[in-house]
């Protein structure tokens, strides 16, 4: 699913005009980048976790060349699947569809 797939899933769940889902959906995407690149945890229960996480310094190998590089700490974004989630997915689309349904 990309970008216009999902402003259109979302019209359609909610009713929002597709201008309203476009910024919703960039609200959601840039208040959780946002506050990630701060070092802030994003907990959405029953859907996951998003975090920073420090990946360390190591050395690696250049496969061209077999020169053995360092490569400098970083940071790099994460997301955890929360069970909710993680249960969903596990289930079949009758089972899917009746959860929806009990979400209302």
């Amino acid at each position: 699913m990309n970008k216009r797939e999902l402003v259109d899933a979302i019209v359609e769940q909610t009713g929002w005009t597709k201008k309203q889902a476009e910024e919703g959906l960039a609200a959601v995407v840039n208040t959780v980048s946002d506050a990630v690149a701060e070092g802030d945890r994003v907990q959405i229960p029953g859907f996951g976790t998003f975090e920073k996480r420090e990946r360390a310094a190591r050395e690696a190998r250049n496969p061209q060349t077999g020169e053995t590089i360092k490569i400098k700490k970083t940071n790099v974004p994460a997301f955890k699947a929360g069970s909710g989630f993680k249960s969903y997915v596990a289930m079949n689309k009758k089972d899917q569809a009746a959860f929806r349904k009990s979400r209302g």
